[in-house]
């Protein structure tokens, strides 16, 4: 159930929720909105074979990083059956307030809006919806990207996978890390 009303910068969910009405209700009424970008983040489905073109065929070498998420990737991290998400309540909804904010100091931007999902969800559920309004483009793209990555390594959440060898507890990654402190910021988690 939503914490709080669709009007809101920020809220936890078990629920689905809907892009188009959230990038609608981001929207209402403003007439300075010229751009709007929006980040929906999904559960990868590391169960099923490639299906991007260049990865038809394409499996790199053992230990070989696969950039498409297939079989390489399911030998190192294995298929999910589930991915259960927990937080604080009320303690990550104000760190991601705190989030916009420095999203609103930092970019021209006009406001700003998270959805995450906790719960258990299944492989292609959606998880986070990050969504930007600006009076340009760019300031939207930039303050879309500041926010997911700060969410992905400072949001008060824990991610546990469940796999055909058991559930495990998934630890913060040094790619996520180096992605926030491109934008000044040294908050590492790993």
């Amino acid at each position: 159930m939503p914490s709080q009303t669709v009007a809101s910068r920020v809220r936890i969910q078990h629920a689905d929720f809907d892009v188009a009405a959230e990038v609608a209700a981001l929207r209402a009424g403003d007439g300075r909105v010229g751009a709007v970008c929006s980040f929906i983040g999904t559960v990868r489905d590391r169960n099923n074979a490639p299906t991007l073109p260049a990865a038809q065929g394409a499996l790199p070498p053992e230990g070989a990083d696969a950039p498409w998420g297939g079989p390489a990737a399911n030998r190192e991290r294995g298929q999910i059956i589930a991915l259960e998400l927990e937080h604080y309540p009320g303690m990550t909804e104000r760190a991601i307030e705190a989030m916009i904010d420095e999203a609103q100091r930092r970019f021209d931007i006009l406001e700003a809006r998270v959805v995450h999902r906790v719960g258990v969800l299944q492989p292609q559920d959606q998880i986070v919806l990050v969504a930007v309004a600006s009076m340009n483009r760019g300031e939207s793209f930039q303050a879309c990207e500041f926010i997911m990555d700060y969410l992905k390594t400072q949001a008060p959440f824990w991610k546990k996978e469940t796999t055909p060898e058991g559930a495990h507890w998934v630890d913060a990654r040094e790619s996520d890390d180096a992605a926030l402190a491109r934008w000044g910021l040294d908050l590492r988690n790993t």
